[in-house]
């Protein structure tokens, strides 16, 4: 009797932490729909709610390939989902033919058993068993089977009643689940239909820009040209606050600095020695410089998406946020410098040998030399008035080696 009692609670324990595992990763699929759901709606938002004249076709395209890659990641999220919930479906459906199974053999062996108690219940019947033992000892054992046996037909309708209810459980949470996989699958339909409408505009954009091609590769050529004239102007401006730095660092200090630093790079005192530990510390947890937006440009060489031969060689990250947005300090740190082209300004904020960059704002809240605290307003983001669209342009650097800002970023 105890053995088969165990063996209950076992079953019910063991389905209970199987059905805690799978809705966890259930939750997981759930919450990278929902984030890609949200992704969807800040494109919308950042992207599309302002489409200006000025703007050229280049740019439109580009808008749109971000929201079709979005929208492709929620239609593969969501499929995924769809093909959880039918291996759940499943695997419930064989768990309650099982426990059906299982609870109809109980019923059967109860039924035999309460027959086979009903033709000896009398009392009369049950003094008689007892009376005809041979001695005391052999009529306390019938006594203790008596009640052992009143013990198990009551144990076994429990045993019952739980099955039922483990049973009609599994069934409800099934019906969710196949609810659930349906209203899936529609939404899937409605983001499949969605993303068609967007692959014909795409198209036709491709089409047009086909047949301007020649314009739009000078246009193009004419702005790689201006990036690598700022970055050099960048890089130039970092050497020479790393040189500026050391020389500060090294004649109004006593205290020890690192000597073998090498000459392009920061000689660090103990203190800036920390901070930069602080800030590999928080790879991969640096809050975001704005406090909303979506990633327009990515870090790296990259293909162009539309015209063949032309690489984008991105020395950081395009932030596209709203209009006003202000530009904020991912770690506390001093700003090393402050520089200005054409109307545009851009921050740079050292934290020991790293330096965060702020570019394209067009307020500057803060002052070379000042020390800033984590998540301080920096500057308002520049709006395009031809575009209509707000960018920062982020980096990060390690002494002179330009970072990933992928890696150093939290998601949002």
């Amino acid at each position: 009797m105890k053995k088969q009692i165990l063996f209950f609670c076992y079953l019910f324990l063991a389905f209970s932490t199987f059905s805690f595992g799978q809705t966890a990763e259930q939750k997981e699929l759930e919450k990278k729909r929902e984030q890609l759901q949200q992704e969807i709606a800040r494109v919308n938002n950042l992207l599309f709610s302002t489409q200006k004249e000025g703007k050229n076709l280049l740019e439109t395209l580009d808008d749109l390939n971000t929201k079709i890659d979005v929208r492709s990641k929620l239609i593969q999220a969501i499929e995924n989902e769809v093909s959880y919930l039918k291996s759940q479906i499943s695997k419930k459906e064989k768990e309650v033919k099982k426990l059906n199974d299982e609870l109809t053999a109980l019923k059967n062996d109860y039924a035999a058993m309460i027959l086979k108690s009903y033709k000896s219940k009398s009392e009369q019947s049950k003094l008689m068993f007892l009376l005809s033992s041979e001695d005391f000892f052999q009529a306390y054992k019938r006594y203790r089977y008596m009640q052992q046996y009143a013990d198990f037909r009551k144990k076994q309708g429990d045993s019952i009643i739980l099955k039922t209810e483990k049973v009609a459980a599994i069934a409800k949470k099934l019906e969710g689940q196949k609810s659930q996989k349906e209203e899936l699958a529609q939404k899937n339909k409605q983001e499949a239909d969605k993303i068609k409408n967007e692959r014909e505009n795409q198209k036709d954009l491709m089409q047009k820009i086909k047949s301007k091609e020649k314009k739009y590769l000078s246009e193009i050529k004419k702005k790689q040209k201006e990036d690598r004239a700022l970055e050099k102007e960048i890089e130039r401006v970092i050497r020479e606050a790393i040189a500026a730095s050391n020389k500060k660092t090294k004649t109004t200090t006593s205290k020890k600095v690192d000597v073998n630093a090498k000459s392009e790079g920061f000689a660090l005192t103990p203190e800036g020695k920390a901070l930069a530990t602080k800030f590999e510390q928080n790879r991969g947890n640096l809050p975001w410089p704005v406090t909303e937006g979506i990633v327009t440009r990515a870090y790296g060489v990259i293909p162009h998406p539309t015209l063949r031969g032309i690489k984008i060689d991105s020395k950081g990250i395009h932030i596209t946020t709203r209009k006003n947005a202000i530009a904020r300090s991912v770690f506390k740190g001093t700003v090393l410098a402050i520089q200005s082209v054409s109307g545009r300004h851009a921050v740079y904020i050292q934290h020991g040998n790293y330096i965060s960059l702020y570019n394209n704002l067009d307020k500057v809240y803060v002052s070379k030399g000042q020390e800033v605290v984590l998540k301080q307003s920096i500057g308002t983001v520049f709006t395009d008035k031809v575009t209509g669209k707000t960018i920062l342009k982020f980096q990060i650097w390690k002494d002179t080696q330009r970072q990933n800002p992928k890696y150093w970023l939290a998601k949002m």
